[in-house]
């Protein structure tokens, strides 16, 4: 019988075994590989905004700024959350005295929100 040549090749690695695997031979050789490969060219999403899309447009926009400006913000952002919650009010009380239902209730003060925000309200 004829026996089997060796054949070394430069840069060759040899094939992992049950043994090296258990042993954690080939890890470090396999995070190796997997570090060095380059990483997909994906381009980053923009960060997520939040609040107004028409934010510094509209009509009142400035007068806005101004007031927020003079008054501080903590003290404005009050202020605005009891004129929504009065807006708010009013529109319930609307809909009471026509019979509205909730739903369009609900729609009317999206509506509301809607057009404060395209008049510079939101600003």
């Amino acid at each position: 019988m004829a026996a089997a040549a060796s054949v070394s090749l430069p840069g060759a690695r040899a094939l992992p075994t049950w043994s090296s695997s258990v042993s954690g031979e080939s890890q470090s050789l396999a995070l190796s590989s997997w570090a060095a490969r380059p990483r997909s060219a994906r381009p980053l999403r923009a960060p997520a905004r939040m609040g107004n899309v028409n934010e510094g447009k509209g009509i009142f926009a400035p007068v806005v700024v101004v007031v927020r400006n003079i008054v501080g913000r903590k003290r404005f952002n009050q202020l605005r959350g009891k004129a929504i919650a009065l807006h708010s009010q009013v529109i319930t009380e609307f809909c009471k005295t026509i019979g509205a239902d909730a739903k369009q209730r609900q729609g009317l003060i999206r509506l509301a929100k809607k057009n404060g925000e395209k008049l510079g309200f939101l600003a």
